[in-house]
């Protein structure tokens, strides 16, 4: 899972990456310019690895990870200027989800906050990259349909002329392509797109110490359109470089129960739908990232693609289930453990071994 921070300069973005990640990169409240992106990966710890290892006591734990890729400042009119054709743009297409980083306190370099507006320029300027891009497209499609270049092709090319219309559309209308259905067809012709827009995104409110707690109709106003969520970037990142206990009682005077780090992993998560399976034995306890909905055979496919060509079956219990039972024996005397096909929906908290065979 990869998720990148955007937001227009001098909104904290990097701020939020050095808490959330526990990196040092450059942090200046001023626009420097940068236009390389900072990178790091943070672990999502999941207590349930921790239970299942009691039981297996594994030589190692694996946890799942997310890879944080913050961005450089959007500034108003980047897309006007092809900022969104160039090599940063093109690694934000590449990410899976997009966090909008709204600026929420004072700064002596800056005008007073005004998020729910800068939601809407970066909106704007999103929705703008990825119309530049669809009607460029819409244009070679259409050429060559005149043309009468396409031979075979003209069928698929006609596919992608209509669904690109609709992309257009929508674009001219305002409307962010992720509110849009497509087919499974649709989505094939216009998944090399990657289209901005079409990316599942979160909004983080950056607040400072003082109004943390207190933007309640900022986040309703948001929470129209996005799933939101709030942080003190300044005060989490000194609390990222103390002591677990000492940051834990500042987080309770806040009123906070989870770090921002955690936080912003369990949003990830509802956003982008995921959920966590695990593998079990006295090598390796592991948990993995997939998609809900995702079947036995893609979760195959996430262990190794191997495991996926060469599918049998899986064997599979849960969790709560070996919890409750003490060992996967005894989940075995009690008939909870199952053998299941390539087309089983994968639950969270399913622990699997796949049977297969090249």
């Amino acid at each position: 899972m990869k998720i990148g921070f955007i937001g227009l300069p001098k909104s904290g973005k990097t701020t939020l990456f050095n808490a959330l990640t526990g990196s040092s990169a450059r942090v200046s409240a001023f626009s420097t310019g940068r236009v390389g992106p900072n990178l790091a990966s943070v672990k999502v710890c999941d207590e349930r690895v921790e239970k299942l290892a009691a039981i297996y006591k594994p030589k190692r734990l694996v946890y799942p990870a997310i890879d944080i890729v913050d961005l450089a400042g959007v500034n108003e009119g980047d897309g006007k200027a092809d900022a969104f054709s160039g090599d940063l743009m093109k690694l934000a297409r590449t990410v899976d989800a997009l966090a909008i980083v709204l600026r929420n306190f004072k700064d002596a370099a800056s005008s007073a906050p005004s998020p729910l507006s800068d939601l809407k320029k970066i909106e704007q300027e999103l929705l703008l990259a990825d119309l530049i891009i669809a009607e460029k497209r819409q244009e070679k499609v259409e050429l060559s349909l005149k043309k009468g270049a396409a031979g075979n092709n003209a069928p698929a090319l006609k596919a992608e002329r209509d669904v690109l219309k609709t992309i257009v559309e929508a674009l001219n209308e305002g409307r962010p392509l992720r509110e849009l259905e497509f087919d499974d067809n649709q989505k094939a012709l216009i998944r090399c797109f990657q289209f901005l827009t079409q990316k599942p995104a979160l909004v983080i409110l950056n607040s400072d110490e003082a109004s943390v707690g207190k933007n309640e109709s900022i986040l309703e106003a948001i929470s129209q359109h996005y799933q939101a969520v709030e942080f003190a970037g300044e005060l989490e990142m000194e609390l990222s470089q103390l002591d677990e206990e000492s940051a834990r009682a500042f987080w309770d005077e806040l009123g906070f129960k989870e770090s921002a780090r955690d936080r912003l992993i369990a949003l990830a998560y509802r956003v982008l739908g995921y959920i966590s399976f695990f593998t079990v034995g006295e090598d390796e306890v592991r948990a993995w990232n997939i998609r809900r909905g995702a079947t036995a055979l893609e979760a195959a496919a996430a262990i190794h693609t191997d495991l996926a060509r060469g599918f049998i079956a899986a064997e599979c219990f849960h969790y709560n289930d070996l919890m409750a039972a003490g060992s996967d024996k005894a989940v075995r005397s009690s008939g909870q453990f199952r053998l299941v096909g390539k087309d089983y929906v994968v639950r969270d908290g399913d622990i699997l071994s796949i049977r297969f065979h090249i």
